[in-house]
């Protein structure tokens, strides 16, 4: 009976003793950071939505092999929006809480955009909208829960005049011009309009508006526009299928593809791969990487989470227009949480509250970004209470024929320009919405 009675008592210790010792393993294991990822992988902008994808949750996994967040596990989820608005707000309704909350959200689509902008702020969760959705929600005394990071539809549509100015000899030189804005009629394509409207007025050109209805697969009456108006630029604000058709169609009518200018989100390896060598001289932005094969960020990538097998697509995107652009947009969400565990503590999991506080302070000089893998891939970020973009420069680059080449230097959008006109976009969304201007308080919270 002692035995046994000193068995059992031992057992017990044992037991207690292991619970101390587990518990304190279980509660690191409990530390995730949830970052739901809205994506489309299948319909008509799947060829451009899924190497974004990709590239996202891989800069989550390499996060992951690198020791987390200052120790803190990234985990994410997946949710299939198609690109509509609809779906999107239903990933948005049934992600927002998961896994102790969301981080932030990052729409993929200006029309989610603009339907989530109206919820974000009664659930305490940030946006990111990196070179897209509202331009003048940069205006973060008015959409505190906005981030435009590194470019909005205004800065693109800014650059590319200076751009083809600058080929003309000076921006006086386009008095005159047409430019023709070839656009997916939906908020994205409509939203340079202001923009280049702006332009028209001070420089002198023409603007052509045409739409393009979705998905862009049936554009032969626009191009029969572009030759019979013969503007002297087109401007391509396409997604998807509308690209490669717009360049497809470009090549029947005979219309130059050096004097076609694309948005960054008409610019990658979709929009040009099908049409090839026919393609060449075609340009576009970049916001702010293009393809980047040799960036330390993506040979990281490849020995870090290929190599070992846990790569999330083909081996030969890594590196590719959209797949960086995924990986600059979790880098950006992952810097925003690391931005906030300095003033919260680090190697804490941080709420989507604390997150927009991170976002909101970012400061991504160029010495952060080269220890992160992104040198000559971005330039530095800064935000502000008033500035939730923090970043307005892009680069021109140009298809050779069967790859990307920059064939800019880094330029910067006019914002004796942008500034009122977001100042005053920002104001008038306020009024509508009847929402009160933050505070000097409120920034400094």
């Amino acid at each position: 009976m002692k035995l046994k009675s000193l068995i059992t008592v031992t057992a017990l210790v044992a037991a207690a003793i292991g619970s101390v010792v587990t518990a304190p393993a279980a509660y690191a294991q409990a530390k995730e950071q949830f970052f739901p990822v809205l994506v489309y992988r299948t319909g008509a902008y799947a060829p451009n939505g899924v190497p974004f994808a990709d590239g996202y949750v891989d800069y989550m996994k390499l996060v992951n092999a690198t020791g987390g967040i200052n120790g803190v596990k990234a985990v994410w989820e997946e949710c299939e929006t198609g690109y509509a608005t609809d779906k999107g707000v239903e990933c948005y309704e049934r992600l927002k809480g998961k896994n102790g909350g969301a981080s932030v959200f990052q729409p993929l689509s200006t029309g989610i955009t603009f339907a989530l902008t109206e919820k974000a702020p009664g659930d305490k969760i940030p946006l990111i909208t990196s070179g897209y959705g509202r331009s003048e929600s940069a205006d973060g005394m008015v959409f505190k829960w906005n981030f435009p990071l590194v470019g909005t539809y205004w800065v693109a549509a800014d650059i590319l005049v200076q751009y083809v100015g600058q080929k003309e000899g000076g921006l006086n030189k386009l008095k005159g011009k047409k430019i023709a804005l070839v656009y997916h009629d939906s908020p994205y394509g409509k939203e340079p309009i202001p923009l280049l409207e702006e332009r028209s007025k001070q420089l002198g050109f023409e603007l052509l508006l045409l739409p393009v209805t979705h998905p862009g697969v049936e554009q032969k009456s626009t191009w029969l526009q572009i030759r019979q108006q013969r503007p002297d630029f087109v401007f391509l604000w396409g997604w998807g299928v509308m690209n490669s058709t717009a360049i497809k169609e470009a090549v029947a009518t005979g219309y130059p593809r050096e004097k076609m200018y694309g948005v960054w989100w008409s610019g990658a390896e979709p929009d040009v791969k099908d049409v090839g060598a026919a393609a060449k001289g075609y340009n576009a932005l970049a916001l702010q990487h293009g393809a980047e094969p040799n960036a330390k960020v993506t040979k990281e990538i490849l020995s870090k989470v290929y190599a070992k097998g846990d790569g999330t697509g083909p081996k030969d995107q890594v590196g590719q227009v959209l797949y960086m652009r995924g990986v600059s947009a979790a880098m950006l969400a992952v810097e925003g949480v690391k931005r906030a565990q300095e003033r919260w503590g680090k190697g804490k999991v941080m709420t989507g509250e604390q997150v927009r506080w991170g976002l909101e302070n970012l400061a991504l000089d160029q010495k952060k970004l080269d220890a992160l893998g992104f040198a000559g891939v971005m330039r530095p970020v800064s935000t502000s209470c008033v500035d939730h973009m923090g970043a307005a420069w892009a680069r021109v680059h140009t298809w050779d024929g069967s790859k990307w080449v920059f064939t800019s230097d880094w330029l910067q959008a006019d914002e004796q320009i942008i500034k009122p006109m977001v100042k005053s976009a920002a104001e008038k969304y306020a009024t509508e919405k009847k929402l009160p201007k933050r505070s000097l308080e409120d920034c400094q919270a």
